[in-house]
């Protein structure tokens, strides 16, 4: 019965819908004479005297729904328009109830036509709402039809659902949003529900398939979303924009299903990194950088590992505050503490104050300035900050006797090109120099690519440009990267930080890194676009070469040194790398600390490179540094006396 309702052909359907169009006119008629009427004597008196109106009405009400194109009007596509023009049929149809009434001798009077008509009106509207609901209760028996549920009530929500109405094996049941204002309100005539109820959307209209509608929300949020809404066995895809209605374009074409596996041409490892929360269950946990992309991920995992306590050391007020809202929503079903601190890394007695009154067992340190043409171009900042922040960190942190430290670094900092590789480079440094001196720590640094979806990185860069037509830019053709999901990259980080032994610097087996071109062009497929280049004119977006960026490299490593070794887990590698003495570091440090308060960037970039000797800078300031920096190594190289 079900297969054969949903069958239906468009014909058929318009010519059921026609004759409960024309059936409804004998219900309305007897249903207004019972209202002029006592009794039912005078409503069979009345309808044998006025039965000859019916035939002519039938036929009548039958033209003008065809006329007005009302049959044509599919059940859910009922509303706004469509009932405005089932009030001019009952307005009509009572016009030719009091025109007929006119010629006949039994005349009735003129309340009789108006009360026909509204009753009609009444009728017609109701019916549409039964067969509606009929029909929504159909689908939901349904393996043929996909129920969808749409998160996000906004403009592109809106449009999409309206889209949807086209599509007969799709049905819209809801829209899903975090906005409290739209909770329990109706939009375009679907409920809106908030987002964690997601679940009991599901059950109830027993959803198949979420799209997420949300182009103003950060990529690494909406992968969170669609993470949950995956474990929970629904199919996800997403909208990439808005600004992909201009021209015309249907946003059915432009879904996409979510998930790093199309872009990093590879299968992602979520599943073979699914251990390692021994050491954070039951711990009390620091993330410095919580509020950051990569923090803000680690947050979400080790909460799902049941620590006893989170805190979020954060700098930013809003980052930390957005942090602290997710993570109390999180750390409901598993009971955990989530404790916000405002404050940097670089202030050792506030850094020691937390660590003490928390009795922290693990940190995760992932807070850094990680942009590289700003921290190219704010050396002494950003050195401050990745560096000596983590120095601070680290000495803190050991002298509280924190069980475990994880630095999290990049594969920048390998024969770093740039100030920023360099820092990471120098924090690693520091971390294995304390290692090295540490009975009660156990130290450790996790090294990886750039992470798909993380803030400035290039992922949302290109869908941005996407979204505004193009064109996507690209600093060189050739450019290659290693790439990880934000889900990837937190899992390392805790795995490794799980089995480290003191001093370990692990790196992803990633597989082969991608070049940016490519990226670029399978977002763009991805989008449901083409690109335009000399090969194809006519194509939607164009891809522009700007030239390399100050400090940027064509191709970034894993590591400096050959010889990786094999760990308790297959997909993670422990690299060796030199470190420097003991008395190395210290000079490296107080020298540093130095030039950061004379103020001069060429003294700090001097003390970078006799720290970090194999930092090659792709661009510098002034070609007086590059002088500085060759008098500093030539001095390096000169035997003792």
């Amino acid at each position: 019965m079900i297969r054969k309702v949903i069958s239906l052909t468009r014909s058929q359907k318009t010519r059921l819908l026609l004759a409960s169009d024309i059936l409804l006119v004998p219900v309305a008629f007897a249903s207004a004479i019972l209202l002029q009427h006592d009794g039912g004597e005078g409503l069979v008196r009345a309808l044998a005297e006025h039965w000859g109106f019916l035939p002519i009405l039938m036929f009548a009400a039958g033209a003008l729904s065809v006329m007005l194109g009302l049959s044509r009007v599919r059940l859910k596509d009922y509303a706004g328009g469509a009932i405005g023009r089932t009030a001019g049929l009952s307005a009509l149809l009572g016009l030719f109830s009091f025109l007929l009434s006119g010629i006949s001798e039994n005349g009735m009077a003129l309340g009789f036509h108006v009360v026909f008509a509204l009753v009609y009106f009444v009728g017609y509207f109701l019916a549409r709402h039964a067969m509606y609901w009929v029909l929504t209760e159909i689908y939901l028996r349904s393996h043929v039809v996909t129920r969808v549920a749409i998160y996000g009530a906004g403009r592109t929500g809106l449009t999409l659902a309206t889209e949807l109405r086209q599509h007969p094996q799709i049905m819209a049941y809801a829209f899903l949003d975090d906005n409290a204002t739209l909770h329990g309100m109706t939009v375009n005539g679907l409920p809106v529900y908030p987002g964690v109820h997601v679940q009991k959307v599901m059950e109830t209209y027993k959803i198949n398939r979420v799209i997420l509608a949300m182009p103003s929300v950060s990529f690494d949020k909406q992968s969170f979303i669609s993470k949950r809404l995956e474990k929970l066995g629904v199919e996800v895809q997403t909208l990439p924009s808005f600004a992909q209605l201009l021209g015309g374009e249907e946003l059915m074409g432009k879904l996409m299903p979510t998930g790093p596996a199309a872009l990093l041409a590879r299968d992602p490892l979520d599943e073979a990194l699914s251990s390692g929360c021994a050491a954070y269950r039951g711990a009390n946990v620091l993330i410095s950088g919580g509020g950051g992309s990569i923090g803000l991920e680690l947050c979400r995992q080790v909460l799902a590992c049941r620590p006893a306590k989170l805190v979020l050391f954060e700098l930013s007020e809003l980052a930390l505050y957005t942090a602290e809202a997710e993570m109390r929503l999180l750390a409901e079903t598993v009971g955990c503490e989530i404790v916000p601190v405002l404050g940097t890394i670089a202030d050792g007695v506030q850094v020691a104050q937390v660590l003490a009154a928390h009795r922290i067992d693990v940190v995760l340190h992932a807070a850094a300035y990680k942009h590289v043409p700003l921290v190219e171009m704010n050396a002494r900042a950003g050195l401050a900050n990745n560096v000596l922040g983590t120095a601070v960190l680290a000495r803190e942190a050991r002298e509280a006797g924190v069980k475990r430290f994880v630095l999290v670094s990049s594969d920048k900092a390998v024969r770093p090109g740039n100030l920023m590789g360099a820092s990471k480079r120098m924090a690693e440094l520091i971390v294995q120099d304390l290692s090295a001196r540490s009975n009660r720590t156990i130290f450790s640094i996790v090294r990886f690519g750039n992470v798909l979806g993380s803030s400035g990185s290039v992922l949302p860069l290109f869908q941005g440009q996407i979204a505004r037509g193009g064109p996507i830019t690209l600093t060189d053709e050739r450019v290659t990267r290693y790439f990880m999901t934000m889900q990837e990259a937190a899992r390392l980080v805790l795995l490794a930080g799980s089995f480290a032994e003191g001093g370990e610097v692990f790196v992803l087996d990633m597989g082969k890194p991608i070049r940016i071109g490519d990226l670029a062009r399978r977002l763009i497929k991805a989008a449901g676009y083409t690109v335009r280049d000399a090969e194809n004119p006519n194509g939607d977006i164009e891809i522009v070469t700007t030239g390399m960026r100050p400090g940027e490299k064509l191709h970034e490593e894993l590591m400096v040194r050959k010889g990786a070794q094999t760990t308790a887990h297959p997909k993670i590698i422990r690299v060796r790398e030199d470190s420097l003495s003991e008395i190395e570091m210290a000079a490296a440090l107080r020298d540093l600390r130095e030039a950061l308060e004379q103020g001069g960037e060429a003294a700090v970039i001097e003390v970078v490179a006799r720290a970090v000797r194999e930092y090659n800078p792709q661009s510098l300031p002034a070609e007086a540094v590059q002088m500085q920096i060759a008098k500093a190594r030539k001095a390096l190289e000169k035997p003792a006396e």
